[in-house]
């Protein structure tokens, strides 16, 4: 039997292009959500408020980013995807400027939610655009590729900010400013880019879709989205996945440089680049795991990253090991957590038709931003009552949750007897 060949250079002058924007899209989308841990006591310092409560405005942020994610998924598998790109770049990127120049803290939880609201269109665009881009036997490098450049973006805010806050005069928000401008550079070259060089039969709905019915009321499409939902068992169980994993990521990454200068005595700056390093590390990683996705079952690797994320955390959760060792360790966490990215999206291309990719992307992505919603002002809150050992030893926890939650999955799709490969729904 031929195999298909697994040669990235193979694919068209279209995919490859649909790849690179939606990577750069992504990249973008992950420095405007990390925003804030590189500069949380500056912020605390300025608008005279606590640990806790800037974790509240980056929960807001994560809390309408989930709410937003099934519109813009509806948006995205009825209609031209362009314009849910583009609506969500545009939104996302001018909220960056109102964050950076709020005068007060109310500003900045409205600039926060704007946000929220602005990258909740990414999910539900970038997968289905690479997954009809993309051919089935390397779809989950193409998704690798879209998290190396996320992984990226997340990487650039901490060492960008550590870098401009030295030179005279520079201050976070000029520093936040200028991201918000490279966005909205980048925003205008992907979408003329879009326009011009990519085909409707990549950025159009899929052809099994119905043109929505303009006469259903808005009440009774609501309710037949949600009855699809709930008849894709193992759909709503990757968004489970998403939700405890995204919980243990984000408090991992939002209070890193916090443990790493109470916790272990790091100056600032060092704590800061270990940040960006997990980021490099895990960009460089999700490239792994992209091809050992394409080449393998994806569902043993998600279950051995998440347990070895199990075993690394509650390592550092002890306090006990020297600096040096807990610097190595956090970046071992960053690069195996990233393993199972393309293997979660792999596997939930497999459960999926194509017609209700957007839907899918969008639920589990509600998943992945109410824990990036509840994870900041939870382990905020947890830090400064209890401390940062019973912090990240919940971290680990709730990555042992991960690993469970992922046997169920894979349990539920043994039994619906979904063989691997195939691209088929419940």
């Amino acid at each position: 039997m031929n195999r298909p060949s697994f040669s990235v250079f193979s694919v068209s002058r279209e995919t490859a292009l649909v790849v690179g924007l939606v990577g750069g899209a992504e990249f973008v989308n992950h420095t405007y959500l990390v925003l804030f841990p590189p500069i949380l006591q500056i912020l605390a310092t300025e608008f005279d408020v606590s640990l806790a409560m800037l974790g509240v405005a980056m929960g807001v942020q994560g809390f309408t980013n989930a709410l937003f994610q099934l519109p813009f998924g509806y948006l995205s598998d009825n209609y031209d995807r362009r314009i849910a790109l583009g609506l969500s770049l545009a939104l996302s990127t001018g909220s960056v400027f109102l964050v950076a120049f709020a005068p007060t803290f109310e500003i900045l939880l409205l600039g926060q939610a704007l946000l929220g609201i602005g990258i909740a269109g990414h999910h539900p665009t970038h997968f289905p655009l690479l997954a009809d881009a993309t051919p089935e036997h390397l779809r989950a490098r193409a998704f690798s590729v879209r998290g190396f450049l996320g992984s990226l973006g997340f990487a650039a805010p901490p060492v960008f900010f550590a870098a401009t806050l030295t030179l005279p005069g520079m201050t976070w928000r000029y520093a936040a400013a200028l991201i918000g401008l490279f966005g909205a550079v980048y925003a205008t070259i992907t979408m003329a880019a879009f326009q011009r060089y990519v085909g409707t039969d990549v950025t159009a709905p899929e052809p099994e879709r119905k043109d929505p019915d303009e006469s259903v009321p808005l009440r009774e499409s609501v309710r037949r989205e949600l009855r699809a939902i709930v008849a894709s068992p193992t759909i709503l169980a990757l968004a489970v996945l998403a939700l405890v994993a995204s919980t243990a990521s984000w408090g991992l990454t939002t209070y890193t440089v916090v443990f790493l200068r109470d916790g272990y005595g790091l100056a600032l700056d060092a704590a800061n680049l270990t940040l960006s390093a997990m980021f490099v590390v895990g960009a460089v990683m999700v490239l792994v795991g992209g091809d050992l996705s394409d080449r393998f079952s994806p569902g043993p690797l998600i279950v051995g990253s998440y347990t070895a994320v199990v075993l690394f955390v509650g390592l550092l959760a002890t306090l006990a090991i020297p600096v040096a060792v807990a610097v190595g360790s956090l970046l071992l966490v960053g690069g195996i957590r990233s393993l199972a990215g393309p293997a979660r999206s792999k596997l939930a291309d497999r459960l999926s038709t194509r017609a209700d990719l957007g839907r899918n992307f969008a639920l589990i992505t509600v998943g992945t931003m109410t824990g990036s919603a509840l994870a900041p002002p939870l382990f905020g809150a947890l830090i400064s009552r209890a401390g940062l050992q019973t912090a990240f030893t919940l971290i680990a926890g709730i990555s042992v949750a991960a690993v469970l939650v992922t046997l169920f999955v894979l349990y539920r799709r043994d039994v619906s007897g979904l063989a691997a490969g195939a691209v088929k729904t419940e």
